[in-house]
């Protein structure tokens, strides 16, 4: 209580305070979330571990044969995840692990799993590692230090290829098609790129991975070596060939990788190689001509002569006279006109040889002239 007998608390107060200004501060409390939607809303779960995910195993050594378990912490709930056991720390990739052997897990609902791993060998030496990789989710991977009983242990590569490449210039395919390729040959190419190596040590002789694809189907990746080196904060020019299996014609899309992140993707129109349409044209074509051609030729030697034709005795084979043309006549006058001039010379009848004798008739009997005959013409009638 105060001096003037008024309650000093909390509850006195407002309930003295007027109805309106209640009205009004119960209705900000209720628009306070919608007047500023910028504030976060609160967290319904926070992550239980509250930091990187981990991975451990049970025994730091095992021989081939046995098993161990690993546990794991930090992951998202609710993820599935793969163990491995790999080779040289997993330098080179998962091609360093037991990929035959591994074993997959989920997580439950605060992170955390725990699953027995059978021990193999991994294809690289040791020092090895038991690899734990997200398959779903967020990507996340850890890795637990492990000896294999019995594996051979060899020193760890030299990272030759501590510096990271950029790509700096718009990559260019060069090279053109032969005569070869029209006729199925495998199309090839060369991928020119311009790189540049953003890290702190020189990148000598990097490993890129070149793959090409058509239509929906995925890349076939194959890793080739540049022979040089990029020095840190310098450029350099890559050169890198590309080839298509035979026949190969259509939309492909050339793809270049480092590192294991994609650098470039660059569309490549292949034409069709019509020369072996027209081989097989052609071949449709001279193929049934030749085997129809061989199959006449057989025949005519398989099959039995013809007979002769036969004439009946005492008939003799009709033979048409031959008649005489116009060119024919017209030939045979310039001979005739010689022999009229001849005959003139000569005094001669034209009936009788120069020596005086009758001439043997040419056209007709009734043409001879008589032996008997004077130089007077006979009379109509005589004989």
């Amino acid at each position: 209580m105060g001096r003037a007998g008024r309650p000093t608390g909390s509850r006195a107060g407002w309930r003295h305070r007027p109805p309106v200004l209640r009205a009004a501060l119960a209705l900000a409390l209720a628009l306070f979330p919608v007047l500023l939607p910028g504030l976060p809303a609160p967290v319904a779960r926070a992550d239980p571990a509250g930091g990187a995910p981990s991975a451990a195993v049970s025994q730091k050594e095992a021989g081939t044969g046995g098993s161990v378990t690993v546990t794991g912490r930090g992951w998202h709930p609710h993820t599935l995840l793969t163990l491995l056991i790999c080779g040289q720390n997993m330098i080179g990739g998962t091609n360093s692990c037991a990929n035959g052997d591994g074993r997959a897990v989920t997580t439950d609902d605060r992170g955390a799993f725990s699953k027995p791993l059978p021990v193999a060998e991994p294809p690289k030496p040791c020092p090895c590692v038991v690899h734990v990789a997200t398959v779903t989710g967020p990507e996340a991977a850890a890795d637990a230090p492990f000896k294999v009983a019995g594996h051979p242990v060899a020193p760890l590569p030299q990272d030759v290829s501590a510096g990271r490449l950029a790509v700096l210039a718009q990559p260019r395919l060069t090279g053109s098609s032969g005569l070869l390729t029209w006729f199925g040959a495998p199309p090839q190419r060369e991928l020119t790129v311009t790189v540049g190596n953003l890290g702190s040590a020189p990148a000598k002789d990097p490993v890129f991975q070149v793959g090409t694809s058509h239509g929906v189907f995925a890349p076939q990746w194959e890793d080739q070596q540049w022979r040089g080196t990029v020095p840190a904060g310098r450029k350099a020019e890559v050169r890198l060939p590309v080839e298509l299996a035979a026949g190969a014609h259509g939309d492909y899309l050339v793809s270049l990788k480092y590192g294991g992140k994609l650098l470039v993707e660059q569309p490549w129109e292949v034409g069709r190689p019509w020369g072996v349409t027209l081989f097989w044209v052609l071949l449709c074509v001279v193929v049934p001509t030749a085997v129809f051609r061989i199959g006449m030729a057989v025949v005519d030697r398989v099959r039995p002569p013809r007979p002769r034709t036969t004439v009946r005795p005492g008939r003799t084979p009709h033979r048409p006279h031959a008649r005489r043309t116009t060119r024919d006549r017209r030939r045979n006058q310039p001979e005739r006109r010689q022999q009229d001039q001849q005959q003139d010379q000569h005094g001669t009848d034209p009936g009788t040889a120069p020596d005086g004798t009758t001439a043997l008739p040419w056209f007709t009997p009734d043409t001879a002239p008589s032996t008997t005959s004077t130089g007077q013409p006979p009379s109509k009638g005589s004989a």
